[in-house]
């Protein structure tokens, strides 16, 4: 991630040309480590993140509106109290670190004017958003660090606000040509460029060395002294354009998926022809459009751990359970060798004693001669019930483990078919819907809800193609069922991936019977995108109309069996 101290200098920068002066209109706290406060100036209004998220740490403004809690954290109360109304005089960048000082001036319980420090600390999983008094005295933080946690600095309510300690570097917009870098180590030269300069990302750093070689992949000790000038001018431009605002954001996306992979401040071109580079007329868009997506599945991912768990392990078990029933029904077609040794038996009957231990008799059905073993504590009429005992058993077995097996198969469809849903959840809506399907379904128990608190529903998915047409997506199994058997027409189009675990997708044709191809491929498109297939290319997406789709009896949510279908591949996209 390129969130280096470079990034948010422009970020700080572009802020204090926006927000200086905007009223704290709002604050609200959508996530446990997260702070949005909704600002309002003469002109516009924004939202502006403070995020202390260990995965994803930043500050900037937003379009993203997140659903809020129904009762407001501790900390998001404290900073309505201490901040609301306030005005924003101040925002600045500490000393080029990844540290942000906002300066709110607001009225206390006694109605004088007071100034008072947020602080949005950006250092991984030791990032926080920390509220002081004009003392620098700490008033609460997001996250509290004790002495448990870290020996060398304390963040706690009541204690003098201290800065993180300074790394032994120097900033990038303090580097000259005095400043010295150690190219003897063997290390790349990127890695001896970061290991004295402080403020940059290990992607402006390979940029650096590309600019001068054309590969990243450099060492520093192979550096003659005119290639360590180079590097030196090289940064010394950098510094230049930070001190004259010259600055070029960029995102970088995977030039065959469109992955995005990330972004910086300046323009990027060590990946070549293996990534497209976009770039951005502000940070702030930037930051917001790289984080709309990657944080969303972040907290998806953290959400939704109780239940890729549960069903992780329910899938593990239903795969032994299948190699056990393999083995049952691979013994159980071996039962006719069972009905023959009994037959031969009664056959030989009259040669045979109690107290044999085998036999050996022709066997009539292939013309071979067959060794059979007894029980010599049996007759051996007893010998032969008891093979016929076994023949019936595996018979028996055979029909009961065919049952057991066939619904061991569903379950596995089901289960990872329930998983894919996951993946594709956007919100906490999502989830709450594969949980009650799931404790439908018999894999969770119910959970009393003693608050009985009225919880928003989830939807499927609705777009409209470029020709008009409303296409829907089933985000989960009960989803994938109400489009197919209750919202869908039997002239409606339906689609599915094929043979891969993924979302029903519908086309509802209305009046107009006659859909036109692009409409068709962008239906395909989306049933590929929300599939296991996301990430492929040339994906196998079935297409019937939905008259053709049935739901056999009994069959698990999101199962059903079609025909008459026709299959067009596709490259998984949104339109």
């Amino acid at each position: 991630m390129a969130f280096d101290a470079l990034a948010l200098s422009l970020l700080t920068r572009e802020l204090k040309n926006t927000i200086i002066g905007a009223r704290i209109d709002k604050v609200s706290q959508p996530e446990r480590d997260e702070v949005v406060l909704s600002l309002r100036t003469f002109r516009d209004n924004y939202r502006l993140v403070l995020s202390a998220s260990s995965a994803h740490p930043r500050i900037h403004l937003t379009e993203v509106s997140k659903k809020n809690p129904q009762t407001a954290p501790l900390f998001c109360m404290l900073l309505r109290k201490h901040l609301g109304s306030g005005k924003i005089t101040d925002i600045e960048q500490v000393g080029f670190e990844r540290i942000v000082k906002i300066s709110v001036e607001s009225y206390d319980e006694l109605g004088d004017l007071t100034t008072k420090y947020l602080i949005i600390e950006i250092m991984g999983r030791h990032s926080n958003v920390i509220l002081t008094n004009a003392e620098m005295k700490i008033i609460d933080c997001i996250k509290h660090i004790d002495f448990t946690i870290s020996s060398v600095r304390e963040v706690l309510p009541g204690i003098t606000y201290t800065y993180p300690p300074k790394q032994d570097k120097i900033p990038l917009p303090e580097f000259n040509n005095d400043t010295s870098i150690d190219f003897s180590t063997p290390q790349t030269v990127d890695k001896a460029i970061m290991s004295a300069i402080s403020g940059i990302s290990p992607i402006l750093a390979r940029e650096f060395v590309y600019k001068i070689f054309g590969t990243t992949d450099v060492r520093a000790n192979s550096l003659n002294t005119n290639q360590q000038a180079a590097i030196k001018v090289a940064i010394l431009k950098t510094v230049s354009d930070i001190e004259n605002g010259i600055f070029s954001p960029c995102m970088i996306c995977d030039a065959s998926s469109g992955k995005i992979l990330d972004f910086c401040a300046v323009n990027i071109s060590q990946y070549e022809t293996l990534a497209k580079v976009i770039p951005y007329e502000d940070m702030n868009t930037l930051v917001d459009d790289f984080y709309k997506t990657r944080d969303m599945h972040e907290r998806m991912k953290q959400k939704s751990a109780d239940l890729n768990k549960l069903l992780t392990n329910a899938i593990e078990r239903a795969a032994k359970k299948r190699i056990i029933l393999e083995r049952t029904l691979k013994d159980a077609s071996d039962r006719e060798k069972y009905k023959i040794k009994g037959d031969l038996i009664t056959a030989n009957i009259y040669k045979i004693h109690q107290g044999d231990k085998s036999v050996t008799v022709d066997n009539y059905y292939d013309g071979s001669v067959l060794q059979i073993t007894l029980d010599p504590t049996l007759t051996p009429s007893q010998n032969a019930q008891k093979y016929y005992k076994r023949y019936n058993k595996a018979k028996t077995a055979q029909v009961e483990a065919k049952k057991q097996f066939d619904m061991t198969i569903s379950d596995i469809e089901y289960l990872e078919s329930t998983q894919m849903a996951i993946e594709n959840a956007e919100n906490q809506s999502d989830l709450d819907a594969i949980r009650n399907e799931l404790i439908d379904q018999g894999y969770l128990n119910r959970r009393p809800d003693k608050k009985r608190r009225k919880k928003e529903e989830s939807k499927p998915l609705h777009y409209v193609s470029s020709d008009g047409f409303d296409i829907y997506v089933g985000k989960n199994n009960t989803q994938n069922d109400y489009l197919t058997l209750k919202l869908a027409n039997s002239s409606d189009i339906w689609f599915h991936t094929k043979n891969i675990h993924g979302s029903h997708t519908i086309i509802k044709l209305g009046i107009d019977k006659d859909v036109p191809d692009t409409t068709m491929r962008e239906a395909a498109q989306l049933a590929a995108y929300y599939s296991k297939a996301r990430s492929s290319a040339q994906v196998p997406v079935d297409y019937t109309q939905i008259k053709n789709v049935k739901k056999p009896n009994g069959a698990k949510p999101g199962m059903v069996i079609y025909d008459h279908y026709n299959t067009v591949y596709v490259t998984p996209g949104l339109i």
